[in-house]
């Protein structure tokens, strides 16, 4: 033992000073070779543009309306893309050109927290902060660009960026936590598709450690895993370049331990954003917007929608395996979101926001110019028959809508209500590649519009002109009994006053006037996806 410790040491040292001169000489490298370019930010984006950490929490005293009395003590969080060192970047090299894409960006979240003194009056407070991943750390550390982007851009360019970020780092792109929020067992994360979840102190959002679920969890988490009705289990996938495509795991309801984990064996590593719960079932859609390193080898782009590939929903049993799944052919689309899913007879209820193109990467130019954009879409899958009924919710209304969300007390079981954010297709048509919302629609899937074409009862709350929302959730009433009783909350900027605020809507009165509006200390731009988060101040 004495003669071997020394040869172990000799051993690490040694392979630390190569990989160290190593990782010199490629710095030096890319120093020489690569320019690193800010993304041309169009005058139609400057709310898409990043803010600085605050340095302490303000606290919100601008209040237009009241807050319920009812109204739950808690926080309100907001993920969202914010680049560190001034923006997204493209490079230029003696390979070709690559870039970032509109998702891509340092995850940071914007907490507005809500407490009630024992008076009865409402403290506000608002606080944001990036989510330090092993690899914002890593770039922090340098400060400046680390990473070349490997999004879009020639084949030869994305190729050098894996593999010169790998020699550099260790990893092929960064951990980019900036999708969603969300809470299992008590304790609170932040998500994307590209990593682990990191944990967050939901208090002074500092993050903690990433989840380390076991060794046998050895790929990335996406962003949108679902509680399991009844159980609380949490059932999770993760999607990778290389085989095993899609997994799909379920985490116990203590959070303590991966109970499940199966490979669904596609033949393809479609993008999946989103699965679905049922009583029983998990749903799994296999939809044609793929990750493809061949493809890239070819000389083709690393993500590519193809309208003429197959599209098809898996039903799963809870605990089943590959074989078990049974498969329903779709007309080929794009669906990052789910509504709900649930069982009603013999049939399992999908519902979702579905587009016929894609935003990611940019649409194909031949597609029609709108394609690219969601409506409110139903499937329905019959487990005796393998019947498939498909339909537009809002018949043949053009509404264009995302971002759904609905009661949480109803995930994996029949609902009456949803909500949404309603594009401004006009507004984003001069964004390019990105989208505006300039209000929210309520839909009623048990109320049928007079006209038969006109689809599902819709009621929708607007903002005024050039004012856009975004990270929209439902916050459900203390005490309420019916499913839509509460509010959606949603941060909101005025584009014309640069003024950023978070409003809180009535539920039951939802084409009313918005119940309070709450003035931002800052500009908060646009992210992506909100929750609100019952806390219990007085355990700090």
């Amino acid at each position: 033992m004495r003669s071997f410790l020394p040869q172990v040491s000799l051993q690490f040292d040694v392979a630390k000073t190569v990989k160290n001169s190593v990782a010199k000489l490629v710095d030096v490298f890319v120093d020489s070779f690569f320019v690193f370019i800010d993304k041309p930010l169009l005058p139609s984006k400057s709310n898409f543009a990043p803010v600085e950490e605050l340095r302490e929490a303000i606290i919100v005293s601008s209040i237009q309306g009241q807050i319920p009395k009812d109204f739950p003590e808690g926080v309100y969080i907001r993920n969202g893309s914010n680049p560190l060192f001034g923006g997204l970047k493209s490079t230029n090299s003696i390979f070709g050109k690559s870039s970032h894409i509109w998702v891509e960006g340092e995850g940071m979240l914007h907490a507005l927290y809500f407490q009630k003194s024992s008076h009865g009056a409402w403290n506000i407070i608002y606080n944001n902060k990036h989510v330090e991943t092993e690899t914002y750390n890593l770039e922090k550390q340098r400060n400046k660009p680390l990473f070349l982007p490997a999004a879009e851009g020639h084949s030869l360019a994305i190729l050098f960026a894996y593999l010169l970020n790998w020699l550099r780092s260790g990893t092929v792109n960064k951990y980019l936590s900036n999708t969603n929020v969300f809470e299992h067992s008590g304790k609170f994360y932040s998500v994307a598709e590209s990593h682990m979840p990191q944990e967050i102190d939901i208090f002074s959002l500092k993050t903690l450690n990433n989840w380390e679920l076991s060794a046998a969890w050895n790929r990335p988490f996406a962003s949108h895993p679902k509680k399991a009705p009844t159980t609380e289990e949490l059932v999770i996938f993760g999607f990778s370049p290389t085989k095993p495509y899609v997994v799909v795991g379920i985490i116990s309801a203590d959070g303590r331990k991966l109970v499940h984990k199966v490979d669904i064996k596609l033949k393809r590593c479609s993008l999946c954003h989103d699965i679905g719960v049922t009583q029983r079932y998990n749903v799994i859609m296999d939809f044609p917007l793929t990750i493809d390193l061949m493809r890239v080898l070819r000389g083709g782009p690393l993500m590519k929608y193809d309208k003429k590939d197959y599209a098809r929903i898996g039903v799963m049993p809870r605990y089943g395996n590959a074989e078990s799944i049974k498969w329903f052919e779709v007309e080929p689309n794009c669906t990052f979101h789910i509504i709900n899913s649930f069982e009603d007879g013999d049939e399992v209820v999908v519902r979702g926001c579905r587009s016929l193109d894609s935003l990611v990467p940019k649409p194909d130019p031949c597609s029609k110019e709108f394609d690219c954009l969601s409506r409110s879409y139903e499937w329905r899958l019959n487990m005796q028959t393998g019947e498939v009924k498909e339909k537009d919710l809002c018949g043949e209304k053009v509404v264009y809508m995302d971002f759904p969300m609905i009661n949480e007390n109803f995930v994996g079981i029949k609902h009456r209500y949803a909500y949404t954010q309603v594009v401004d297709h006009i507004a984003s048509s001069t964004t390019q590649d990105v989208q505006k919302y300039r209000g929210l629609a309520k839909l009623y899937f048990e109320e049928e519009m007079v006209e038969k074409d006109e689809g599902i009862k819709v009621g929708y709350h607007m903002f005024e002109k050039n004012t856009y929302c975004n990270g929209a959730a439902f916050v459900a009433r203390d005490g309420g009994v019916e499913e839509d009783d509460g509010w959606i909350i949603t941060f909101v900027h005025n584009e014309d006053t640069n003024k950023s605020q978070v409003h809180i809507i009535d539920t039951k009165n939802f084409c009313g006037e918005t119940v309070a509006k709450i003035e931002m200390p800052c500009r908060v731009p646009y992210g992506f996806h909100g929750a609100f988060m019952p806390i219990l101040f007085q355990d700090q």
